[in-house]
């Protein structure tokens, strides 16, 4: 019996050590997590991310790959990392039953003659068992100008020939003007601002392929719709005449911040009819500085405008902000200081025909108001669409049409997809509330604003 009982119990042990076999059949199952991998636009020679792939072995007994490789082979722009490997042909790979294993693909595109977009497109090919599946690849590939920590010492003029890539920063000396004509498209890596000592004029036009566009340089989701992707635009203390029209500014730290006045009375910044969209921090700030803001959405922000004494004007502006995963609203609008640290300074402001509007966060009043210094403060604010808890009369100065804690009606807020419209809905308290001159002759949309009618709240005329 004690014989019986030791070679059970060797039994057992053995049992427990065999190895699974492969399975070597033909009808061997085989899944992937998807038939393509797709790769946003990716600009030339500046490579792109990485997407991945899944092959499952669903079967009982283990699966050997007898191939992975890039169709394409060495020549292919693509490169792949199977299973912890880089490279682009692996042989005589193991999979366990019930498991799976990683394939990562990259691409690098390298230059053309090619203006508009190209596609690129290669495959995985897996081989086991005689068997042969495919994984398609294809990127979307672009070329561009690639500046890298650019400075501006001349006069310089940019057109839409190709979009413009910046790393490193975009630096515009003092005396010298940088001028970007419409359609242009300018895409700003992480380490990448832009600082103007000197001017920057950049006229686009109304339809969306004539806008001058800046953002990140990271088109692939989810990064395309980060805030915080590329550093801003600073005005320092040396830069003038700056002008802005039908530019869209997005995705960034901070959207344009401008320290100082100009000399003379010309703004150190204008801006007419232009988007700041989806910005980290401030959107609009001036720091004892100078900017007239006209039919501009500023939406999105952790501050939407901030403004430390200075001179401003904002007519017919839409200054919104929905809590969002991105952006909790946690911060006011509207941030108005007349001291910076321990100085005084003078503040003057007007916002004229415009929202300021939150929602979806833990702000009550977003007009913020702090008024310490001894040297001016002079806010007004007239046929205004406002929320605010708490308004001091013997502070901010309204007059006109005053819409106090009313819903603006913006046509869709989607802060899940994220999709935003801030364009009035038909039934929108903000119709014909505004008047204040100078009214705009069209609005940010380029449509006109009628003659003898009174026109809307905000950016967007409702037509």
């Amino acid at each position: 019996m004690r014989w019986i009982s030791f070679f059970a119990a060797l039994f057992i042990v053995f049992s427990g050590c065999k190895k699974t076999g492969f399975i070597t059949t033909p009808d061997a199952f085989l899944r992937t997590s998807a038939d393509t991998l797709h790769f946003d636009t990716v600009f030339t020679t500046t490579g792109s991310t990485t997407r991945f792939l899944k092959i499952f072995n669903p079967n009982n007994q283990k699966l050997r790959l007898s191939s992975v490789q890039l169709a394409g082979g060495a020549a292919s722009p693509f490169r792949l990392n199977v299973d912890g490997s880089p490279g682009t042909s692996f042989t005589d790979i193991e999979i366990e039953p019930n498991d799976s294993i990683y394939a990562y693909a990259t691409v690098n595109i390298n230059p053309s003659a090619a203006l508009l977009p190209f596609i690129i497109r290669d495959s995985i090919r897996i081989n086991y068992n005689g068997n042969t599946r495919y994984v398609q690849l294809e990127a979307f590939g672009r070329n561009a100008n690639f500046f890298r920590g650019r400075r501006v010492t001349t006069d310089t003029t940019w057109t839409n020939t190709l979009p413009f890539v910046i790393l490193d920063g975009l630096f515009i000396d003092a005396g010298k003007t940088l001028t970007i004509n419409k359609g242009v498209n300018v895409y700003l890596h992480a380490d990448a601002p832009i600082v103007v000592n000197g001017t920057l004029k950049a006229t686009g036009e109304k339809y969306d392929s004539t806008r001058i566009v800046f953002q990140g340089d990271r088109l692939d989701e989810p990064y395309r719709d980060f805030p915080g992707s590329w550093p801003g635009i600073l005005f320092t203390n040396s830069s003038q005449d700056n002008e802005l029209q039908f530019v869209t500014i997005k995705n960034a730290y901070q959207g344009v911040v401008a320290q100082n006045p100009a000399p003379g009375t010309i703004p150190k910044l204008v801006m007419n009819e232009c988007i700041l969209h989806n910005i980290y921090d401030v959107a609009v700030g001036g720091i004892n500085s100078s900017i007239a803001a006209r039919n501009c959405e500023i939406t999105q922000a952790g501050y939407n405008v901030f403004l430390v004494g200075g001179i401003y004007s904002f007519n017919h502006c839409t200054i919104a902000s929905y809590g969002s995963v991105y952006i909790p609203h946690k911060n006011p609008v509207l941030v108005l200081s007349d001291r910076s640290g321990t100085t005084d300074l003078q503040l003057t402001a007007t916002f004229k025909n415009s929202i300021l509007y939150g929602e979806g966060g833990i702000v009550e009043d977003e007009i913020l108001v702090s008024r310490k210094g001894a040297l001016g403060f002079n806010v007004s604010f007239e046929n205004i669409l406002y929320k605010m808890k708490n308004a001091d009369p013997s502070i901010l100065n309204f007059s006109g049409n005053i819409l106090r804690n009313k819903q603006p009606g913006f046509d869709s807020i989607n802060t899940g997809r994220p999709f935003y419209n801030f364009r009035l809905k038909t039934s929108s308290e903000a119709i014909n509330k505004g008047g204040a001159p100078p009214i705009p002759p069209f609005d940010l949309d380029g449509g006109p604003r009628v003659l003898g009618v009174l026109p809307d709240l905000g950016a967007y005329e409702k037509n």
